[in-house]
């Protein structure tokens, strides 16, 4: 459970964005989404292959 301290006089957007931003750090709502369909090991390994090439050509890119 996420706890979020509100200072004497803080204005209450400022908390909610602290709030929001602390959230999104535990990754709740990704790992939700994630469990919401299954996907073989085999799939995921691939995907996560795949972005990893993805990203070195980028960055091959970006030191020519």
């Amino acid at each position: 459970m996420l706890v979020i301290p509100i200072k004497e006089g803080e204005n209450i957007d400022r908390a909610l964005k602290r709030y929001k931003r602390k959230f999104d750090k535990t990754g709740t709502m990704r790992q939700l989404r994630g469990r919401q369909q299954f996907t073989k090991p085999s799939v995921a390994k691939r995907v996560e292959v795949q972005k990893a090439q993805y990203v070195q050509h980028l960055r091959d890119q970006e030191q020519v």
